[in-house]
C-alpha cells in the first residue's frame, strides 16, 4: 500500500467457535484432546507468512485466550460442555457480542493507529473490530467490504422461520426436522446477524456496506411465496437494497467482473475495512471452513476480487483494518489431504496479494 506507509499490519487471532450445529459438535467430540492438529487459524496462516512476508511490514499480537470448550478442538475435560444447549445458550445470552467487544477493545488498546488484521473462526467478531474502528475514525469515513457466500444480516427469528418453511416443504432439506432449537429463539448477535446489528445501531451506514459474492440471495420465485416466514426473509433483502446496501452475488461476478470493479471504484469514504469470509471459496480448494453447503468461487476468481480491492488501496482509499474468518481448523489441513485443501495457503495468498503486491 502506498498510503499510510508508516503503519504496520498487526495480526491478531481469535479461535472462538461456539457453533451449535450437530455436525460441528460431532467433529469437536471426535477430535477432543487431539494432538498435532492446529487448533487456531492464526497459527495456520502465520506459519506461512513468517516464511514468505517481509517481517518489517507486520507484527504479531497473538491470539485471544479462550476457554477450552469454545475452541475448535476442546480438551477431554471439556466434553460435558460440548452440547447443543450449551452453545445455543452461549449465543442467546450474548456470548458472541461479548467477545466481539473484547476484540474491539484490544484493537483500540494494543493496535491502533496501526492496521489490524484479525484471523478468526467466527465472523461475528468482525462487528467488534469494525465498530471500534468506526469510533476511532468516524462512521461516514469507513466503508465495509465483505466477501462472503452469506449475507450475514439476517436476524435469528427470520432465519429460523425460513428454515422451518424449508423443513415443511422440501423433502430434501438439509435441516433437522427434530431440532428443538429452531423454535422460539430470541434474536441475538451472531455470525448470521452481525451486519443487521451494525446497521440497526447506526454504526454502519447502509451506503457504506458492500456485500460481494453472496450465494443466498433469494431466487425470483421466492418473492412470490405468500408464506409470512418467506415474506419476512425476502423482504429483508429488498429492504437492504432499498436503504442503499450494495448486494452483489456470486453470479453477478461470474457474469460481469467489470461490474464489480466499477462499483468498488465508486467508494467515496477515506477508509475501508475489508472482511473476507473464507467460505467465499468453499468446496473449490477451500475445505477448511465452517459452511460448505454452497460452492464458492475458485482460487483465480478470488484473486481477481482481491486485485480489485488492491486497486482501491493503491488509488487513495486507506485500509482501516481487515480480517479473514470462518475457518474450520478441524478440517483445514487436518484429516483432509493437503493437496485437496488449500484453505490456509489461499488465506495467506489473499493477505500478501492485498497488502504487499503491486
Amino acid at each position: 500500500m502506498h498510503n499510510d506507509s508508516k503503519k504496520k499490519i498487526i495480526f491478531l487471532g481469535c479461535p472462538l467457535d461456539g457453533d451449535e450445529r450437530h455436525d460441528s459438535i460431532q467433529e469437536k467430540l471426535a477430535l477432543k484432546g487431539a494432538r498435532g492438529v492446529l487448533d487456531d487459524p492464526y497459527d495456520g496462516i502465520m506459519e506461512i507468512l513468517r516464511q514468505e512476508a517481509d517481517p518489517d511490514l507486520w507484527i504479531e499480537r497473538g491470539s485471544i485466550d479462550l476457554p477450552g470448550w469454545l475452541r475448535p478442538i476442546p480438551s477431554i475435560s471439556d466434553q460435558q460442555k460440548i452440547t447443543t444447549k450449551t452453545f445455543v445458550d452461549f449465543m442467546d445470552q450474548g456470548g458472541y457480542e461479548s467477545y466481539a467487544r473484547q476484540v474491539g477493545d484490544l484493537i483500540a488498546s494494543k493496535i491502533f493507529p496501526d492496521i489490524p488484521c484479525l484471523l478468526a473462526v467466527d465472523h461475528s467478531l468482525t462487528g467488534g473490530a469494525f465498530k471500534k474502528l468506526v469510533e476511532l475514525y468516524k462512521p461516514k469515513d469507513v466503508s465495509l467490504v465483505v466477501l462472503d457466500s452469506h449475507t450475514d444480516a439476517i436476524p435469528m427469528s427470520v432465519m429460523a422461520g425460513m428454515i422451518q418453511y424449508d423443513i415443511e416443504t422440501n423433502p430434501e432439506t438439509v435441516h433437522d426436522r427434530n431440532d428443538p432449537f429452531l423454535y422460539d429463539r430470541p434474536d441475538s448477535y451472531n455470525a448470521s446477524s452481525f451486519l443487521y446489528y451494525l446497521l440497526a445501531e447506526g454504526v454502519l451506514k447502509p451506503q457504506n456496506l458492500y456485500l460481494i459474492g453472496i450465494n443466498d440471495y433469494p431466487p425470483k420465485h421466492a418473492f412470490r411465496i405468500k408464506d409470512p416466514r418467506i415474506k419476512n426473509y425476502v423482504n429483508l433483502f429488498s429492504e437492504l437494497k432499498r436503504r442503499g446496501v450494495t448486494l452483489l452475488t456470486k453470479n453477478d461476478f461470474l457474469v460481469s467482473p467489470s461490474k464489480i470493479k466499477n462499483i468498488l471504484t465508486q467508494i467515496q469514504s477515506p477508509y475501508v475495512y475489508i472482511s473476507i469470509d473464507m467460505d467465499i471459496g468453499a468446496r473449490n480448494g477451500v475445505e477448511g471452513v465452517r459452511f460448505l453447503e454452497r460452492q464458492g468461487m475458485n482460487e483465480i476468481q478470488i484473486y481477481r476480487l482481491i486485485e480489485f480491492l488492491r486497486t482501491l488501496l493503491w488509488n487513495g482509499i486507506r485500509l482501516a483494518g481487515m480480517d479473514l474468518t470462518e475457518f474450520n481448523p478441524r478440517r483445514a489441513l487436518s484429516y483432509i489431504p493437503p493437496r485437496e485443501d488449500q484453505t490456509y495457503r489461499i488465506g495467506a495468498n489473499i493477505i500478501k496479494k492485498l497488502l504487499w503486491e503491486r
